[in-house]
């Protein structure tokens, strides 16, 4: 009798017969199923907590990579053809402590983009004397310049001056035709009422010698960085006669090769004017495509809670005041070759640059 007492209490827990199957079995279910769910609910809590975990992680991790690219508006498709955009900025104090030109240094700031001044053949054209160029050196790193004023061309992990470095071979490389393009002045002032050029089928006539090929083709092409100087000269209501070609100006070459030196590293945030002093107006011209030639590499201004980024597009034209206003940055290529040509312009003519001359 008393073990009998002893198991009665013990049924329910441990599944004793001494209070009848019956009775005994529906407990043991209920005890089965009262314990079952709150391992049901634990799990269930578990899965929404991971749920809500990761989706928290990810909207953390793209507020950080947005904020990182620094990417938030798109001031030009690449797919887009725009005529003119400008955008009106307050400018920096920079200017303040240079030398100001009354008519040139800027008082009105900003950044503009216009796919109307050059055309995709002339930017073809221009990239071809490029990739001609850099064909001779390079950097190791991911990140080639080339400067047809001073010389100067990335080679390994230094600089050389082209025209020293290679001499007469240059004659090979570059024709006469490739400067005419690439030149600031306009043929036309050089031409007399009476030598008229006419135009018929691709072909050209001249009513007086003295009219090289290579200066016709300065005429059928036009002069694209006056042209630039003038686009910019208009957005900014200064006169381009004011503005001069400073250095550096040069062709830029980038890919995703990992960076060897300092001067591979092209994608950190800077300042035009900061950086090199002498600039009053930067532009450049984007020389490939944005998606089809290369992937990332995209022109981006870092403004505070409202970066805004260009698309290249080859042909494309984008210029700025060269001040703390207009802070700015490249995106790392991650695929393929990004060609550009940056073309800086000074309002002091003792930071003026002539023209490369082959000889």
């Amino acid at each position: 009798m008393a073990a009998q007492r002893r198991a009665a209490p013990r049924g329910p827990e441990g599944g004793g017969t001494a209070a009848g199957p019956g009775r005994g079995g529906r407990r043991h279910g209920s005890a089965k199923k009262s314990k079952g769910q709150p391992e049901s609910w634990w799990r269930w809590l578990k899965a929404a907590l991971l749920l809500s975990s990761a989706a928290v992680g990810g909207l953390l991790s793209w507020s950080y990579l947005s904020t990182e690219d620094g990417v938030t508006e798109v001031l030009a498709h690449h797919r887009d053809s725009l005529q003119d955009k400008f955008i009106e900025v307050p400018c920096s104090e920079d200017y303040d402590s240079h030398k100001r030109f009354e008519g040139c240094t800027p008082r009105k700031c900003g950044r503009g983009v216009t796919d109307a001044v050059i055309t995709r053949e002339e930017a073809e054209r221009i990239r071809r004397i490029a990739e001609r160029g850099l064909a001779l050196g390079g950097s190791d790193g991911g990140a080639s310049i080339l400067d047809l004023h001073s010389g100067a061309l990335s080679l390994g992990k230094h600089f050389v001056n082209l025209y020293r470095y290679f001499g007469d071979k240059i004659q090979d490389i570059f024709t006469e035709e490739d400067f005419a393009l690439y030149r600031i002045y306009q043929l036309r002032t050089k031409l007399s009422s009476k030598e008229v050029i006419m135009v018929n089928e691709g072909e050209y006539r001249r009513s007086r010698r003295g009219v090289s090929r290579s200066m016709w083709c300065c005429v059928l092409c036009s002069d694209v960085r006056q042209r630039i100087q003038q686009r910019i000269a208009q957005a900014f209501g200064i006169s381009s006669a004011s503005m001069y070609l400073t250095k550096p100006t040069f062709f830029s070459r980038i890919n995703n090769t990992e960076a060897k030196t300092t001067h591979d590293e092209y994608w950190h945030p800077h300042v035009d004017k900061v950086t090199y002093g002498s600039f009053d107006y930067t532009s450049l011209l984007y020389l490939s495509d944005y998606t089809e030639d290369f992937g990332g590499g995209r022109f981006v201004f870092m403004d505070t809670g409202s970066n805004k980024t260009i698309e290249p597009r080859a042909g494309r034209v984008s210029f700025f005041t060269s001040g703390s206003e207009n802070l700015h940055r490249v995106e790392k290529v991650h695929w393929g070759t990004r060609y550009a040509i940056t073309i800086s312009f000074t309002c002091n003519p003792d930071h003026g640059i002539g023209d490369p001359v082959l000889t």
